[in-house]
C-alpha cells in the first residue's frame, strides 16, 4: 500500500501513528518543528510515545533523521499483554493514554498497561485519567468491547497513585482493555434529558476542606437545574502521592441522560499560577459551567471523544453507523480528513437545525483483528 506522507510536522502526531498501525500503511512525516530555533525536531514526550508504541507492537520500524525533523514509521503488529512505561514529564499520563485508546482493543492479547508520570494538573492541555475513565470507557461498551462472555474483565482505568504537575512524576495509572475481534455498529442518535450528575474532586497536598468547598460551589450552581447531584471528594496526602508531588486540585463531573448518554467536563488549578490566584469556589463554578456548556452543545458524545468515536465508526462492520454530535471541533475536522486519506472513509454530515446538532453517518470498512481471529 502507498505511504502516508505529511509535510506539516507534528500535527495530529498520535492520531497519525494510530491510523498507520490500523491501516498497515507506512507513515512519513517531514518538517517536524523545522522552523524552531530552540527545540527543533521531535520532543521528549513524542519520543516517549514512540517507545510506548514500540513496546505494544512487534516488527515496528522507526527511523528518525539526525535533526529529528523527519520520521518514517513502518507499522508492525499490535501485541497487547502486560506493559509498563514511564511517561515523559513534559505531558501528563492522559496524553499518552488518549493516544493508545483507539489501538487498545486490537492486540493479540488483552492489554494491561501501567503508566507512571503526572496524573493531575494538566487538564487545560491534556485529559486526565479520571476524565477518560468517566467519558471514554463507557463508549467501549457501545462498540461491543468487553461485553463478550469469555472476557476476563471489562475495560477500566484506575489511578493507583496521584501526582500533580509539575513535580508529580510518580503518579501511577493502570489501564486494562480486552481484545476484540471486530467492532459493533452503533446508532447513538437520541440525546434524552439529563437525569443526574456525578462528580469527584481530587486533591494532592491541599487541605481536604478545599475539596469540600469546590464540591459545594459546583453543586450550588447545578442545583438550580437538577436536584440529583452528588460530588465526592478524594484527598491525597504527600505520602499517598509517592512522597513527591506539587499541590493540585481538580474536578471531574459527568451528566447522564435518560437514554444513557454520558457527557463529562473537567477543570483544575493551573500549576503555573500563583497559589491562591483562583479560589476553590471559583474552580467549582468553572467546572459546573463547563459541564453545562457541554450539555448545551448537545450530541451523544463529548467534544473530546469525537475523533475516537468517528475512527471506530470507520473501522466498524460494513454497515451504516450513526452518531449525533454537537459542535465539530477543529481537531475532529482534521481527523475526518485523515480518515478519508488513510482509510478511504467519507462521512455524511446532516445538520439538525432544531437541536443545533449534526448527525454523522458512514459505512465501515469491516476491520477485523486478525490476531484474535487466528487464536
Amino acid at each position: 500500500m502507498s505511504t502516508l506522507k505529511f509535510e506539516d510536522g507534528a500535527v495530529q502526531f498520535r492520531q497519525r501513528i494510530g491510523v498507520s498501525l490500523l491501516s498497515h500503511r507506512t507513515l512519513l512525516i517531514r518538517n517536524i518543528r523545522s522552523d524552531s530555533l530552540d527545540h527543533p525536531g521531535l520532543q521528549d514526550h513524542e519520543a516517549s510515545f514512540l517507545r510506548l508504541i514500540d513496546k505494544m507492537t512487534n516488527g515496528t520500524k522507526i527511523e528518525i533523521n539526525a535533526t529529528g525533523t523527519q520520521l518514517r514509521f513502518k507499522p508492525g503488529v499490535l501485541l497487547g499483554g502486560n506493559i509498563k512505561h514511564t511517561c515523559s514529564g513534559e505531558r501528563s499520563i492522559g496524553w499518552f493514554l488518549e493516544g493508545i485508546l483507539p489501538l487498545a482493543p486490537f492486540g493479540k492479547d488483552n492489554l494491561s498497561l501501567q503508566l507512571e508520570g503526572i496524573t493531575d494538573g494538566c487538564c487545560d492541555i491534556d485529559p486526565s485519567p479520571d476524565y477518560l475513565k468517566s467519558s471514554i470507557i463507557p463508549l467501549f461498551m457501545h462498540f461491543g468491547i468487553g461485553i463478550e462472555a469469555d472476557v476476563a474483565a471489562p475495560p477500566s482505568i484506575q489511578v493507583t497513585q496521584r501526582g500533580a504537575a509539575p513535580n508529580g512524576i510518580r503518579g501511577k495509572v493502570e489501564f486494562f482493555c480486552p481484545q476484540v475481534k471486530e467492532l459493533k455498529p452503533i446508532d447513538m442518535t437520541e440525546m434524552g434529558m439529563i437525569k443526574r450528575v456525578r462528580g469527584t474532586v481530587s486533591s494532592c497536598r491541599i487541605s481536604p476542606s478545599s475539596g469540600a468547598r469546590v464540591a459545594h460551589s459546583a453543586k450550588g450552581l447545578l442545583h438550580r437545574l437538577i436536584p440529583d447531584v452528588w460530588i465526592h471528594t478524594n484527598a491525597n496526602t504527600t505520602k499517598q502521592c509517592g512522597g513527591l508531588t506539587s499541590p493540585g486540585l481538580s474536578l471531574v463531573m459527568t451528566a447522564e441522560s435518560t437514554t444513557g448518554v454520558i457527557l463529562s467536563a473537567e477543570c483544575c488549578l493551573n500549576p503555573k499560577q500563583e497559589r491562591g490566584a483562583e479560589l476553590p469556589e471559583d474552580l467549582g463554578k468553572r467546572g459546573a459551567a463547563m459541564l453545562l456548556e457541554e450539555i448545551r452543545r448537545g450530541g451523544c458524545i463529548d467534544t473530546s471523544a469525537q475523533s475516537l468515536v468517528l475512527l471506530w465508526m470507520c473501522l466498524g462492520t460494513e454497515d451504516v453507523t450513526r452518531v449525533r454530535i454537537g459542535t465539530l471541533s477543529h481537531y475532529t475536522i482534521e481527523s475526518l480528513r485523515l480518515f478519508k486519506k488513510a482509510l478511504g472513509v467519507q462521512f455524511k454530515a446532516t445538520p439538525d437545525h432544531d437541536s443545533q446538532t449534526v448527525l454523522m453517518s458512514c459505512l465501515g470498512i469491516g476491520f477485523r483483528n486478525m490476531a484474535k481471529a487466528s487464536t
